[in-house]
């Protein structure tokens, strides 16, 4: 008696298209994806051993070390510093005002923009830092 013996069947899995997909997918998220700014402005930040990592943004107002202000990446003097915050206010409500200033300024200078900026009716105002954790 003779068996007929079967041939084994080879399956295997294409996945050039696969590649193809997982390609196209990355290309999509890394085009709609969004990237946080940060100004060209040089600046040495101040340490601090308890920080919070903040995601939101709101109106960032940088004081270098020779104590010039930059609204965003707008360059801005004192003067005009309480009528561009109150036009901002009145467009979005109440922002929050972020300070960027660097590590050498005269702490009264920092007092007078944030005076300015009480006067023009931002109500919350945070200071950016950086954690000692980073800078070792």
């Amino acid at each position: 008696m003779s068996f007929r013996t079967r041939r084994a069947v080879n399956y295997t899995i294409n996945i050039a298209s696969l590649v193809d997909i997982l390609f196209i997918l990355l290309i999509f998220f890394v085009v709609t994806s969004t990237f946080v700014e940060q100004p060209n402005i040089k600046l040495d930040l101040p340490s601090a051993k308890h920080s919070e990592t903040s995601e939101s943004q709101g109106l960032v107002l940088t004081i270098t070390r020779d104590s010039r202000l930059f609204l965003g990446k707008q360059p801005i003097g004192i003067t005009e510093l309480d009528a561009a915050l109150r036009s901002k206010v009145a467009a979005s409500g109440e922002p929050t005002l972020v300070l960027r200033a660097d590590k050498e300024v005269p702490y009264g200078a920092v007092v007078a923009v944030m005076d300015v900026a009480r006067g023009a009716g931002l109500k919350r105002m945070t200071a950016i830092t950086i954690s000692e954790k980073e800078m070792r």
